[in-house]
């Protein structure tokens, strides 16, 4: 589901009432569909399965024993006479009641763990195909969802699946066996008294079904209206530099109280609606077991029916209120469980738009010659971003990219690695199409350093050698040093083991880049794309570093993608984009010698006039 969807729903005003009429907004159509796929994640379990199963059968089996122990046992208290010899009969009888009691505890103990057993089973194998395709997703995918959204689809959605295998499940099977059965011996007995004793079963099971459904739409705009407080709350704690800068505290507060309330008020509302059903299927009970001993005890009085049977139709009452009182909370678990599912297997389903082809060969170890061949890339019913790009980068060689903002840098980096494929043409290296090779083989001969610093929470080596964790300190000491921050790393209370803390905060902006640098060296990359990776560093570090890069990348291809100029002057050519396209080329002194407008720029960036291309070419 689109985030921005979700906060706008979660922002809409909180109905005062559920009513029947949204009924239709639940797709009772696809619950049937998505529970079988659930099962079939829950039978991969079978013997822990067929164990809940019979523990459920064994249990509902001895509720319905126990009302006719205990109506026989009545009876036969009703036909003692003080001091006679038959009272020591009423030991088996009571034995049997102690020992069914006991075995019906344990089997009821024995279903709620097997089931519980395979609920977190099934979960823990869906969290981890969660998380699996999480990361095989392409760009385009996660651009497109918010991750609060995604978080909550692994976390609350699950919990709502699992919730169902361990007790929706079983509670369907207890149920059926306990009214088939339980059915069948009262109207079997005394179909008069037994009509009356299952009177309240078609209201409550109403009453109930209409309960769940109700609360399952709540539960609904529940799930959104937490996507929208997780996502303020992500928001706020990864931005709460800037709120504390501005002041903005007040307005955070407002902001996330209002959807904190409009949560709580639907709680409350669910509180209330749950409220108002159990109290009257409980009446709904109450009056049949009225009704029951009003006409019971009359029959008894003209003889014509023993107080034991009165006993156990009653007894069998009360056994038979809570389970099906509990149809509610089986119809909100499988409508949960539908809508959950459903979120889930959303995800679970989506096929990555960049992937592997059928027969993709790895990338064999070769120079590392990067070819584009009248590239174009366009997002899907977008604009063109890209249009008719073609260069050629060898070994050893450096290829610089300049243009204004939304020119195309960035997308062109990123096609490098293969995070998006282009609409027409090819991209090669050593004369393979990119789009048949695996991705594992040229994203470990392809490294992409993106402008924003990302850095784990771990330490500084784990960073540095997060494509390699195997690697030796000295492999990331070396990059480190390439990437010029050795030093400064040193100077930590830690050292390379200093942790670097959420998204590398422990840093300065400088310092984040070029660990994110080092990172890239590390990985021993055969093509190195930087993209704006040096806007942090000062200009002094930034010659040190590029001097230092020069000498250790010797046989690697660099692109390097930058605002500043200065960057640029030592590339072996340079291209010049303007809304996607190819303005200029050529070399920092032919392009100066060209007189356009990257010889424009290069003047007013000397002079400091910050313009753009896109302003210089005006």
């Amino acid at each position: 589901m689109n985030t921005t969807t979700a906060a706008h729903s979660a922002s809409r005003p909180v109905p005062h009432s559920l009513s029947a009429q949204s009924l239709g907004r639940l797709d009772f159509r696809a619950m049937p569909r998505i529970l079988a796929r659930l099962a079939g994640l829950a039978l991969r379990y079978r013997r822990l399965c067929a164990a809940a199963v019979a523990c459920a059968f064994g249990s509902a089996a001895l509720n319905l024993l126990l009302p006719m122990l205990l109506g026989r046992a009545v009876d036969q208290v009703n036909h003692l006479r003080v001091g006679s010899a038959a009272a020591p009969s009423l030991w088996p009888l009571a034995g049997l009641l102690v020992g069914a009691a006991a075995a019906r505890g344990t089997l009821t103990g024995l279903q709620g763990y097997f089931g519980e057993a395979i609920a977190h089973r099934v979960g823990n194998d869906l969290r981890l195909a969660f998380f699996d395709k999480l990361q095989q997703l392409s760009a385009a995918f996660h651009d497109a969802n918010h991750s609060g959204d995604l978080i909550t689809r692994g976390m609350l959605d699950l919990e709502g699946v699992r919730g169902f295998l361990e007790t929706g499940a079983l509670r369907v099977i207890s149920l059926s066996l306990l009214l088939g059965l339980g059915v069948w011996r009262l109207l079997g007995s005394d179909l008069e008294l037994g009509l009356l004793a299952l009177s309240f079963t078609p209201f409550v099971v109403w009453r109930a079904a209409r309960m769940g459904i109700l609360l399952r739409l709540s539960w609904q705009k529940l799930q959104q209206m937490m996507s929208a407080l997780t996502l303020s709350m992500e928001e706020n704690l990864q931005g709460q530099r800037v709120v504390r800068a501005f002041d903005a505290r007040a307005q955070e507060l407002t902001r996330f109280d209002r959807d904190a309330d409009a949560a709580l008020r639907l709680s409350n509302q669910r509180i209330t609606l749950r409220m108002s059903a159990m109290s009257q299927m409980n009446l709904a009970f109450y009056l049949a077991m009225a009704a029951v001993l009003w006409v019971g005890g009359q029959r008894v009085a003209a003889g014509s029916l023993s107080v034991g049977m009165l006993s156990e139709c009653l007894a069998f009452m009360t056994l038979l209120q809570q389970p099906v009182r509990q149809v509610g909370m089986i119809v909100n678990a499988s409508a949960r469980a539908s809508g959950a599912g459903a979120r889930l297997f959303a995800v679970l389903d989506a096929e990555p738009a960049v992937r592997d082809a059928p027969g993709a060969q790895d990338l064999a170890p070769g120079p590392g010659v990067l070819r584009f061949e009248n590239v174009s890339f366009a997002p899907d019913g977008g604009p063109a971003r890209l249009v008719g790009i073609s260069f050629e980068l060898r070994p050893g060689r450096v290829l610089g990219i300049v243009g204004a903002p939304g020119s195309g840098k960035s997308t062109l980096a990123q096609l490098i690695p293969r995070l998006h494929d282009p609409a027409a043409g090819r991209i090669t290296i050593d004369g393979h199409d990119l789009r048949g090779l695996t991705l594992a083989s040229l994203r470990r001969q392809v490294a992409l350093v993106q402008q924003e610093a990302f850095l784990f929470d771990g330490s500084v080596h784990d960073n540095i050698v997060y494509a390699d964790p195997q690697a030796c300190s000295g492999r990331a000491r070396g990059a480190a040093a390439t990437a010029q921050v050795h030093e400064q790393i040193e100077q930590l209370p830690g050292g390379y083991g200093s942790r670097v803390g959420e998204r590398g905060a422990a840093l300065s902006g400088g310092q984040r880049q070029r660990v994110t640098i080092a990172r890239a060296l590390a990985a021993k990359p055969k093509i190195l794309v930087l993209d704006d990776a040096s806007s942090a560093i000062d200009t002094l570090t930034e010659l040190r570093l590029r001097e230092s890069l020069r000498e250790s990348l010797r046989g690697c291809g660099v692109v390097v993608i930058a605002h500043r100029l200065a960057a640029l002057a030592h590339a072996d050519e340079i291209l010049v984009l303007e809304r996607g396209r190819i303005a200029e080329r050529g070399s920092h002194a032919g392009l100066l010698n060209r007189g356009g407008a990257y010889a424009a720029l290069w003047a007013m960036q000397q002079s400091g006039d910050a313009k753009t291309i896109d302003e210089v070419a005006a």
